[in-house]
């Protein structure tokens, strides 16, 4: 990914912040997850008063990419309306998993722009998938 499209993705992120549907906690999260075909798909959180019920904007990313057609993740940016730099909750991460081409880096953007990255190994380090022909993947 080049750093102009970085800056592009984190731009669209923030310009996506406000429209997440948060009404009981408060705090708007956007996700973009890029996709080994090149594409880029967006969501944005959106809670329900039936707590479970709602979707982490990587869920909704994640579901908009599939929809699209694309089934595996290379790269994954998380900005929220906090004043720090968020991560995915631990079901995210195992969504995100589940998709993603080993070495997935996943990119948690501040306020202001800056960026941490990790792996979603890193993140998630006895995640698990299943794999066709191969079982479950530890």
């Amino acid at each position: 990914m080049s750093r102009a499209n970085t800056r592009a993705i984190v731009a669209e992120l923030q310009r996506l912040l406000p429209n997440a549907h948060a009404p009981y906690s408060g705090v708007h999260v956007s996700c973009a997850v890029e996709t080994t075909d090149g594409r880029v798909c967006y969501g944005v959180n959106v809670e329900n008063a039936a707590y479970p019920q709602g979707l982490c904007a990587e869920a909704s990313a994640i579901s908009a990419a599939v929809t699209q057609g694309s089934t595996r993740i290379s790269c994954v940016y998380v900005a929220s309306s906090l004043p720090e730099t968020v991560w995915p909750c631990g079901g995210c991460r195992q969504k995100i998993f589940e998709f993603a081409q080993d070495g997935c880096e996943i990119v948690a953007v501040s306020p202001d722009g800056e960026l941490a990255r990790r792996t979603i190994e890193q993140l998630l380090p006895l995640g698990f998938r299943l794999e066709p022909g191969a079982g479950h993947r530890v």
